[in-house]
């Protein structure tokens, strides 16, 4: 039964491990159940309705997720979108909330189309594989910065942009500590290892006072005033086109670069191909559409669904149990909301660290593979965006080999990707 409805396969996985590392999962990114709508409610959407609709479009993407793909990915409403919903789309543009939902709406029916059309597919088919190497590289890094940052051990500063933080005290303190704990129990090999990490942080965090017991249980705020608020009349406006457009870009390659580049870090692929593919993009946009419905910006796949993966997460039991988690989540928010971001940014930085191992699978004698795999790696973490980094490493694979003379390596489709990626930034 297990196999046929998430992909669960007991000759080769446990039942204890997928369901731990679903949990490892959904702690990793339980952050956004508060992120989400402190970022969202700057617009003058209702911050508790929105806390329920975050919940809600997680539990719908990540079950379309373990159902339908029968992946180990977890969804809920991504990072840096929600921020380009809130201070690009309303406050620095001026549209309403009701505007931007209105677009994130849109773009999931776009997404819909385009994945029933195998054009998703296709993009990803067209990624040459040292460029596939690299994303999970870049990724790697791109999560072990985010652990840094949340554990404060590295913090802004207006000369060098990032500097080490205060080591000594507080939340760089309890983040290292917290990186050491479970480095130990992840070298000793100890089954459940990075929630077990999150765990003992956790609890050292209360006598340091950084972890805050705000209770055990609540009732979840209602969603009704931001529940299919859309402002359909300007749908044809240019405005409308260009961040439905923009919302349609990250999304698709925020997603793309998640799944190959924690894929081929499982060793998950099939032939050098992604099984069941159209299914997983399939969940990504039925999440996104119905977020919107829900009130909540684009859904997509979360790049913290590497830690519940090298916990050995396989199948899609381990979204499954991520699912479960976000929905006891809306009873119990004030215990879930109470581990401190330390706790789980050290398990990002571990994250990162088996990620970016796949650097080993670049070929680094061949300079017009090396060069691009490295441009990616490099944009994806330093401009904080998987997207940017994926697109601006095919455009230079492309530009690169055709004026070294080496276009027997260049695909049709990536000379099409090329002139459509390039024409995303002149927009």
């Amino acid at each position: 039964m297990w196999k046929k409805w998430v992909g669960f396969d007991p000759s080769k996985m446990n039942i204890s491990t997928e369901i731990m590392a679903g949990i490892t999962s959904f702690l990793a990114m339980s952050y956004i159940l508060a992120v989400n709508p402190a970022i969202l409610s700057a617009t003058g959407m209702d911050k508790g309705a929105i806390f329920t609709t975050t919940a809600l479009a997680a539990i719908i993407g990540t079950m379309c997720m373990a159902l339908w793909a029968k992946m180990p990915f977890a969804l809920a409403p991504g990072m840096g979108l929600n921020a380009f919903f809130a201070y690009t789309v309303c406050l620095q543009m001026g549209n309403s909330w009701q505007f931007a939902l209105t677009a994130v709406f849109l773009e999931g029916i776009i997404f819909i189309i385009l994945t029933l059309t195998h054009l998703r597919q296709a993009i990803v088919n067209a990624i040459p594989h040292t460029l596939r190497q690299g994303i999970g590289v870049g990724i790697g890094l791109f999560i072990a910065f985010i652990g840094l940052i949340n554990c404060r051990i590295v913090v802004p500063h207006e000369t060098t942009l990032v500097t080490i933080g205060k080591l000594t005290s507080g939340e760089a303190l309890l983040g290292l500590i917290g990186l050491v704990v479970t480095a130990v129990l992840v070298v000793k090999k100890v089954k459940g290892g990075l929630l077990i990490g999150i765990l003992l942080t956790t609890l050292i965090g209360i006598p340091m006072g950084l972890t805050q017991y705000a209770g055990f249980m609540n009732i979840p705020p209602s969603i009704e005033p931001i529940f299919m608020k859309f402002e359909f009349s300007e749908i044809f406006s240019l405005k409308m086109v260009i961040v439905v457009f923009t919302f349609l870009f990250i999304d698709m390659f925020d997603t793309i670069g998640t799944i190959i580049g924690v894929f081929n870090k499982a060793g998950m692929t099939v032939n050098g191909k992604i099984p069941r593919l159209k299914e997983a993009f399939m969940a990504d946009a039925i999440g996104t559409t119905c977020g919107a419905m829900l009130g909540t910006s684009t859904v997509t796949v979360f790049v913290e669904s590497a830690s519940g993966i090298s916990q050995g997460g396989r199948s899609g039991l381990t979204a499954l149990t991520t699912a479960v988690c976000f929905a006891l989540a809306l009873l119990f928010s004030p215990f879930f909301l109470s581990i401190p971001a330390p706790a789980t940014g050290a398990i990002l930085i571990l994250v990162g660290l088996s990620m970016v191992a796949t650097i080993t699978n670049i070929d680094f004698s061949d300079l017009s593979e090396a060069i691009p795999a490295f441009i990616c790696i490099l944009i994806i973490p330093f401009a904080y965006s998987i997207s940017d980094g994926i697109i601006l490493g095919m455009i230079s694979y492309v530009v690169i080999n055709l004026l070294s003379g080496k276009r027997e390596k260049i695909s049709t489709a990536m000379y099409i990707l090329a002139v459509i990626l390039t024409m995303k930034f002149i927009l």
